[in-house]
């Protein structure tokens, strides 16, 4: 296995689900960590965690939609630090809601903090991974920057292009000294669907509670440590791609075989999760 210890690890979204769990288990590699989240108490909660374990740590609070926020934090843990050597972007929320009807400030808000904010994390730390000698960026996308389904459309459309951008900038860097790799969770125990802006349309979605509910108890079978623990891994092999849970391997299979024909089992299973 690779020695990362004291190597430079930058996370957004480490205020839970696996932005935290990616702190501890990179900490637990020997990483010193410089985290972010707009959430500050979950932020702090997991500084407790990581310095109770023996951890190095830097936090801040940063909105990722906010491209000034992410510059001035790269300065602050360069004079922290004075390196940079892992960067994950993490942080991301979505919308339940049609294509049809989800307003434009949804759709805006979701496309800042899930895609913009991943550009900014790239275009940001970039320079600075550029001089480490063996640099990881890593950009977190989803099953659902591979499939789509209704209600999803401005999730699906902000994890397709996290992956379509991920994809092309690690072409680009292929012959540099960093290893770029885009991450596919399926089902993870997290808190984006209970802090989702949901939209309830007759005939669309069921009581919030109610389908929260469903999603977390049927759906998400990958803890976030789990998923944690398969990024880093990935990373260590230098994947390209990392998928997370037996969802994800089923739905990359899926796609790859039926790439337009998958709509009608989507279909078909929406219609039975609003009965």
């Amino acid at each position: 296995m690779l020695s990362w210890k004291d190597k430079v690890a930058v996370v957004t979204g480490a205020a839970s689900g696996i932005g935290r769990e990616l702190a501890i288990v990179l900490s637990e590699q020997g990483c010193r960590l410089a985290l972010s989240d707009i959430n500050e108490e979950g932020l702090a909660e997991t500084k407790r965690l990581v310095e109770q374990a023996g951890g190095t740590v830097h936090t801040q609070k940063i909105d990722v939609a906010k491209r000034g926020e992410i510059e001035a934090w790269a300065v602050s843990i360069m004079e922290a630090y004075g390196q940079v050597d892992i960067v994950i972007n993490n942080a991301g929320v979505t919308v339940v809601d049609s294509a049809e009807q989800i307003s434009y400030d949804d759709f805006e808000w979701i496309v800042n903090i899930n895609f913009w904010g991943v550009v900014y994390g790239c275009k940001t730390f970039l320079p600075y991974l550029r001089q480490s000698p063996d640099a990881y960026l890593v950009n977190i996308s989803s099953i659902f920057g591979m499939i789509s389904i209704p209600t999803q459309s401005a999730y699906n459309a902000t994890k397709f292009a996290v992956r379509g951008y991920t994809e092309s900038l690690r072409q680009e860097l292929h012959d540099s000294t960093i290893t770029v790799s885009c991450v596919h969770p399926g089902g993870i125990k997290t808190s984006i669907s209970r802090n989702a802006r949901h939209h309830l349309r007759p005939g669309l979605t069921q009581e919030r509670e109610t389908m929260i509910d469903q999603f977390e108890n049927e759906l998400t079978r990958t803890t976030p440590r789990r998923a944690a623990e398969v990024i880093v891994r990935g990373m260590q092999r230098k994947k390209k791609r990392i998928l997370i849970g037996a969802d994800a391997r089923l739905i990359d299979w899926v796609v790859r075989t039926f790439p337009t024909g998958y709509e009608f089992f989507v279909r078909l299973g929406f219609k039975r999760s609003l009965r």
